[in-house]
C-alpha cells in the first residue's frame, strides 16, 4: 500500500470501517477486547481498543467493553494487570496507569455521542478508579506505578504510566464537572504535572531508567504535559533516535524495530506540539505496515527485514484509527489527544442550560 495522507475532512471510511471489524471481530460475548485471537486481556489497552470502536460508530459494541471493565472491577477500583477470558490470569498485580485510563475512554466516547447516560453510568467506575490512583500519589506529585497484593515490588514511579494518568485526570475532571461533582481531580493534576517536569529524580528511582523508551519522550507531549515550544524542543531533542524514516517510531533508541502503535502515538505528539507537516508526514508510513483484513502489524525489524512478532493487535488497530481520526477531526473527540481541553464550572452551566 502507498503511503496514506490525511487531512481534516478526509477521512477514509471504507478503509477503517475494515479495522473497525477487525476490532469487533476479537470482541467477546461479555464485551472483553483481548489483544488478539486466543491473547490476553488488559485494562489500558481494552479501553484503546473500545475507542476504535466509537471512533468506527459502534456504540453499543463499544459501550459492551466499558461494561465489561465496570463489571470486572475490584472493590477498591481497580482491576488486575491481566485476563485471559475474563479471568484474573497469572499476576497480582495493579498498575495504576491501566486504572485510570477508563476516565480517558468514558470521555472519549461522551464526546462522541453526547449520551450523558452514558456518562451518568459509568460514572461511579471512574470514581472508584480515580480514588484507587489518587491513593497512590505521593507528597512529591508522582503516583506509584502498581501495588501487588502477593509480593514486594517497587515503589516507583514510570514517566510513561504518571503521564498517561495526567491525560486521565483531565478526563476526570470534565466527567466530573459535566455531571456536578467537585473532584480533587484538577490539584492532584497539576501536582502530578510539576512533578513530570520538574523532579526527574522521582522517576526509575528502583530501576534502570526507562529513557530509552520513546514513549518516555514522547508522552508527555502527547498527554499535554508539555505544551508549546516545550513541546517541540522536547520532541525535537531525540528525533533522531528513536525515528527510523520511511518505517516509523522505535520502541526503543537502541533496537532495529519500529512499532506501529508508538508511530501513531508520536504523530499525535507531532500534532499536540503544532506540527502538522510532520505528522501527516510519519503517518504516511503506516500504510505499508496494514494487514489485507483491516488490521495492522506490531511492529517491524528492520536490521532482519521481518515482521516482528507474528501479532496483529487490537489495540495497534486503534492507535491507528485514534492518529487518522486526530489528522481528520473526523468525530467530537478527534483532538482529545491533541489538546488540553478543561471544562469550567461556567461553560458547564451555559451547557446545561442550553438544554433544558
Amino acid at each position: 500500500m502507498t503511503g496514506l495522507y490525511l487531512s481534516p475532512g478526509l477521512y477514509p471510511q471504507e478503509l477503517f470501517a475494515e479495522t473497525t471489524d477487525y476490532v469487533l471481530s476479537l470482541q467477546r460475548a461479555s464485551g472483553e477486547i483481548p489483544w488478539f485471537d486466543g491473547g490476553h486481556t488488559d485494562p489500558w489497552d481494552h479501553v484503546e481498543a473500545a475507542m476504535a470502536l466509537t471512533i468506527g460508530g459502534k456504540y453499543p459494541e463499544a459501550e459492551r467493553a466499558y461494561g465489561w471493565l465496570a463489571q470486572m472491577q475490584e472493590p477498591d477500583g481497580s482491576w488486575w494487570a491481566r485476563y485471559e477470558n475474563g479471568v484474573k490470569a497469572g499476576v497480582t498485580r495493579k498498575e495504576t496507569n491501566f486504572c485510570a485510563y477508563i476516565a480517558t475512554g468514558v470521555w472519549h466516547h461522551y464526546l462522541c455521542t453526547q449520551d450523558r447516560d452514558f456518562l451518568e453510568t459509568f460514572w461511579p467506575c471512574v470514581e472508584r478508579a480515580m480514588e484507587f490512583v489518587l491513593s497512590q500519589q505521593s507528597p512529591f506529585g508522582d503516583i506509584n506505578w502498581a501495588i501487588d497484593d502477593d509480593e514486594e515490588i517497587p515503589t516507583d514511579a514510570l514517566v510513561t504510566g504518571c503521564s498517561s494518568i495526567y491525560k486521565s485526570l483531565e478526563c476526570a475532571h470534565n466527567i466530573a464537572l459535566t455531571l456536578g461533582y467537585d473532584k480533587p481531580y484538577l490539584s492532584a493534576r497539576v501536582s502530578l504535572g510539576e512533578s513530570l517536569r520538574s523532579l526527574p529524580e522521582r522517576y526509575d528511582r528502583t530501576w534502570e531508567s526507562k529513557a530509552r523508551y520513546s514513549m518516555d519522550w514522547f508522552y508527555p507531549v502527547l498527554t499535554g504535559v508539555f505544551q508549546g515550544k516545550a513541546a517541540q524542543e522536547r520532541l525535537l531533542s531525540r528525533w533522531s533516535e528513536f525515528v527510523e524514516p520511511e518505517l516509523g517510531c522505535r520502541c526503543v533508541s537502541d533496537e532495529p524495530w519500529a512499532t506501529i502503535a508508538e508511530t501513531c502515538e508520536l504523530v499525535m505528539a507531532l500534532l499536540a506540539a503544532g506540527d502538522t507537516a510532520k505528522a501527516r508526514e510519519v503517518y504516511s508510513w503506516v500504510a505499508q505496515w496494514r494487514h489485507e483484513d483491516g488490521s495492522y502489524w506490531t511492529g517491524y525489524q528492520f536490521a532482519e527485514q521481518v515482521l516482528w512478532p507474528d501479532e496483529r493487535p487490537t489495540w495497534t488497530a486503534a492507535a491507528v484509527m485514534l492518529a487518522a481520526d486526530a489528522l481528520t477531526q473526523h468525530t467530537a473527540a478527534s483532538q482529545l489527544f491533541t489538546s488540553v481541553k478543561l471544562l469550567d464550572p461556567d461553560s458547564v452551566a451555559s451547557l446545561n442550560r442550553a438544554r433544558a
